[in-house]
């Protein structure tokens, strides 16, 4: 079985079950602050996990582009990946735990062929806060698995969310592929991680909210959200040890061995870590949200990820900037199903040379400054952690090629000292991120909605005084303030802020109800509606519509009136990305 075709079983499979197709969404959460990336399916859909109406209806299914930072530095084992494709479905207050869990185990065993005997599956085992799941220990008995396939864990293994302080969380029974390797102990079960388990599925029961007081109350719509690896998977189908043995990753792989002259086999790590940060970057940059490298938020994830691949290239002999070639198989490979990259391939190829000329250039000075580093230790022989750690945070250095440096200089280098320096690093980025992206996917406060509606009036206004060519770049709403990413090549002036500044809160002060329709796609683009990126909306649209001022494709949620925004405020206008403005603004009484 290739990709396409366990993209498209699972499609089918749970359309026959009346289930409504969904576009991927976007790699770039639109108007959600915890996360630089989607990391899940279930992003996109956090308004109606809430109780939104979802045009589509209760019963939901697709396959996402998602992306995770959190273990870019395992990158280079035979299992982790930084971007991936998840393969979804949901009941929004529709079927719940038997339906679901009948539904995946007839997916697995009729569909895709799967041995019962060769699965495990787990059970949330309770706690103080909600009892243990003998529900689903009941629904798998019933479908014929012994007690030593069922496993009961507690919250960090069986519990879902919430993604915030707040919001629908609960217990989830993940589903794993048994390798039949022998167990390492006799506790040896699917949270052990010698290797027998392989995580494969996670069904999530979202019955319950969590609120302020750390209270946890059932829910009135009571969810099923579900995550299926494609990646994962493909490899286990196909009966390979990795995602990188493949289909999606043996053309790339064998252009890295003709670029390099060297063998996948003779250098593993090296030749997974290109190619999956290659092909993470390549999707970055398709994605119609237009990110570029730059020193902050996915800008910077992604420009980690050009400059970590640039040096493993160079270090498996590839020289000068070739990335781009190993991008080009990706776009050709992935266009049928992701056509963005198509459409945005000129965008991809610019900013990868660009990125990876500008890292050769500063490899080359760092370099230099190695050199010295080295010269004046004397008789030393030993590198200090902080001057290792300076050179990975300044120059990007790995420490595995700090220490390859300091070898062939017979030099060692302080590891203990660099790691806690790194650790010090980390701690405090950590904490940066949890006030930058504080607050959760389940905000949908009355200040994040009026936000929300605000940017809808922003947009409108930049149109009026920029020119109709103006479209949304992306969007960031925390409760304290919006921020408006638009595309436009040059900074704008004092009365051109002022001027969409008036045009905004003249909407504000009109009063003006807000009307949402669900009408066809068609419709809403003959009617003269805009959506922020083309390409990604479902037949049956949401169009909210702000009087003659505003009329946009979108998810909600928004305020019934203008004037319960009171005012309007523009605090900065700034550059965010090569031809990419970014206004942040506020609403409320000033």
């Amino acid at each position: 079985m290739n990709a396409k075709e366990l993209r498209n079983a699972y499609v089918n499979f749970f359309k026959e079950r009346g289930h409504a197709y969904i576009q991927s969404s976007s790699l770039i959460p639109e108007n959600d602050p915890t996360v630089l990336f989607t990391t899940a399916g279930m992003h996109p859909l956090v308004p109606y996990l809430l109780g939104e109406k979802h045009p589509a209806g209760k019963r939901l299914v697709n396959y996402q582009k998602c992306l995770r930072t959190g273990d870019i530095d395992e990158v280079g084992d035979a299992t982790h990946l930084t971007f991936f494709e998840m393969l979804g479905n949901w009941s929004l207050g529709d079927y719940f735990k038997e339906g679901s869990i009948q539904m995946s185990y007839d997916l697995l065993t009729e569909v895709l062929k799967i041995d019962i005997n060769s699965l495990a599956v787990t059970a949330f085992e309770g706690n103080e806060n909600a009892p243990k799941d003998m529900e689903t220990y009941h629904i798998w008995k019933n479908l014929g698995f012994r007690d030593d396939q069922i496993f009961f864990y507690g919250m960090k293994d069986n519990w879902w969310g919430p993604a915030g302080q707040t919001g629908p969380c609960g217990p989830d029974t993940e589903i794993f592929y048994d390798n039949g390797q022998p167990k390492c102990s006799a506790g040896c079960g699917p949270s052990c991680r010698c290797g027998k388990y392989v995580e494969i599925w996670n069904n999530v029961f979202m019955e319950y909210n969590k609120n302020a007081d750390g209270s946890y109350v059932p829910l009135s719509q009571k969810n099923v959200d579900t995550g299926m690896g494609l990646e994962r998977v493909l490899a286990m189908m196909n009966g390979v040890g990795s995602p990188y043995d493949t289909e999606l990753f043996i053309p790339v792989i064998e252009e890295i061995e003709r670029l390099s002259g060297k063998r996948y086999a003779d250098h593993l790590k090296e030749f997974r870590i290109i190619a999956d940060h290659v092909r993470a970057a390549t999707f970055i940059l398709g994605d119609d949200m237009g990110v570029a490298p730059s020193k902050m938020d996915q800008g910077y994830v992604l420009r980690r990820l050009i400059r970590r691949s640039s040096r493993y290239m160079r270090k498996i002999g590839i020289e000068g900037c070739r990335m781009v070639s190993v991008s080009k198989i990706i776009v050709d490979n992935y266009s049928d199903v992701y056509p963005e990259l198509e459409r945005n391939k000129e965008f991809i190829f610019t900013n990868i040379t660009a990125e990876e000329e500008k890292f050769n250039k500063t490899l080359d000075r760092g370099l230099r400054i190695a050199d010295r580093m080295f010269e004046e230790l004397g008789n030393e022989k030993v590198l200090s952690g902080e001057l290792a750690f300076r050179l990975y945070d300044t120059f990007g250095f790995p420490i595995e090629l700090t220490e390859e440096l300091a070898n062939e200089r017979d030099v060692s280098v302080d590891i203990k000292g660099f790691e806690v320096r790194f650790k010090e690093h980390q701690d405090i980025s950590r904490a940066g991120a949890e006030q930058k992206f504080k607050g959760g996917l389940a905000d949908c406060s009355d200040e994040t909605t009026k936000l929300h509606t605000a940017t809808h009036l922003l947009n409108a206004a930049l149109r009026q005084v920029l020119g109709t060519n103006i479209m949304q770049k992306g969007s960031n709403i925390t409760p304290e303030r919006l921020r408006f990413d638009f595309n436009f090549d040059r900074k704008m002036t004092p009365e051109e802020i002022r001027q969409v500044s008036d045009t905004v809160n003249d909407a504000i002060k009109a009063g003006i109800d807000i009307v949402c329709e669900e009408i066809p796609y068609e419709e809403a683009k003959r009617c003269g509606a805009i959506g922020a990126f083309d390409g990604k909306y479902e037949d049956i649209v949401k169009v909210y519509t702000i009087g003659d001022v505003s009329k946009e494709l979108c998810g909600g949620p928004h305020v019934g009136n203008t004037n319960e925004l009171i005012g309007f405020k523009i605090q900065k206008e700034e550059s965010s990305a090569a031809g990419v403005r970014r206004i942040k603004a506020v609403v409320g009484q000033f």
